[in-house]
């Protein structure tokens, strides 16, 4: 089990830790609820160090990227990110992830803490034009700091015009009395924030001084409970559940970050899928009655007939019912369709609903 440059912090402060993909990481401190609804209406921070950093340097970087990546990485400038996946060979997903362009040949991969090591050989297994790869995933922390007064608090911390940074575009800027500090606006949680890379040995200088920048505005740490909740809410994928090696980009409504402007790894027949459509759709639903949906879940029609299963479930915090996600036959994907869900011996009465959950 790892452990992140954080790990003796979090348990200082009392934060239950959990094995998740590999590392032992906070998955809460007080409780989820009360973790979620910090998020929501003030700032919270949560160490996601587990995430992998990978740089892709020189004249080939882009030809690397463009061949690996669903999404047109030409059209990035320096200081935007962008998000994408890797498709696989057969129709499927290697990982979801983010694309910064840091510098004009230098571009940073940020990748699923459960697929570094997929993703890495994957990608060198690509890299027949000689672009320069460096795994930084094990000297590299990540901090994420979301919520609605994280641009107020955290302006404490650093010289730069943090309202100026839009979302999924980032800055290299001083931040917490370090120089060279990644502030990026591509947060997973849908209340706002940033994210904040930096070299292990700076984290905890940085945690540190987050904390105490926020304390006047009710910041607290957060586990990856929360962020599970928050993500869900915005019906943002999280990959292992909602997507993986046999999901469709099309099925699981990526065709947005799917560009057949240019070639990719299995593109031709990816556009072929396109054109003909798919059976079966990722859709949020609500439950019309108490319960809690979980993963693996059946989705039944009225007439009790199979008819998918559900990838994410929790009981909503901010709405108070139970949501989901899940994969449907076409048939049942126009918002307001009348579904089920099968929780152990009941029949529950849920409603297709138009994404996201939360609005803002």
């Amino acid at each position: 089990m790892k452990n992140t440059a954080l790990t003796t912090t979090h348990e200082a402060l009392g934060a239950k830790m959990v094995p998740f993909a590999g590392y032992n990481m906070p998955v809460q401190y007080e409780g989820v609820t009360i973790e979620h609804d910090t998020v929501r209406n003030a700032v919270g921070v949560f160490d996601v160090s587990h995430m992998g950093e990978f740089l892709i340097e020189g004249n080939q970087a882009l030809a690397l990227i463009q061949s690996i990546s669903s999404n047109d990485a030409s059209k990035l400038t320096v200081g935007k990110a962008q998000y994408c996946y890797l498709p696989n060979d057969t129709g499927g997903i290697v990982d979801d992830l983010i694309v910064y362009r840091i510098k004009d040949t230098t571009y940073m991969l940020v990748v699923n803490a459960s697929n570094i090591e997929k993703d890495w050989n994957w990608i060198v297994s690509k890299n027949t034009m000689g672009a320069t790869l460096k795994n930084l995933s094990e000297s590299y922390s990540l901090l994420a700091i979301q919520g609605p007064k994280a641009v107020q608090a955290m302006q404490l911390l650093t010289s730069y015009d943090l309202s100026s940074i839009a979302f999924y575009n980032f800055a290299v800027s001083n931040f917490a009395g370090v120089e060279h500090v990644i502030i990026s606006a591509t947060g997973y949680t849908g209340s706002g924030g940033f994210e904040i890379y930096c070299k292990n040995s700076e984290v905890k200088q940085i945690w540190d001084k987050v904390l105490e920048a926020g304390a006047n505005f009710g910041i607290k740490p957060i586990g990856l409970a929360a962020r599970d909740t928050l993500r869900l809410e915005m019906g943002y994928c999280l990959y292992g559940n909602d997507i993986d090696e046999t999901t469709s980009p099309f099925e699981a409504g990526l065709g947005w970050v799917t560009k057949f402007t240019k070639p990719f790894t299995n593109s031709k027949a990816l556009e072929i899928e396109k054109m003909r459509g798919v059976e079966k759709k990722l859709v949020g639903f609500e439950l019309d009655t108490r319960g809690i949906p979980r993963k693996g879940y059946r989705i039944l029609d009225v007439n009790g007939n199979d008819i998918g299963e559900v990838t994410s479930g929790t009981m909503s915090p901010s709405l108070g019912k139970g949501i989901g996600l899940g994969y449907v036959s076409k048939t049942f994907t126009n918002v307001g369709s009348n579904i089920a869900i099968q929780i152990r011996k009941n029949t529950v009465p849920a409603t297709v609903i138009k994404l996201p959950f939360y609005k803002v």
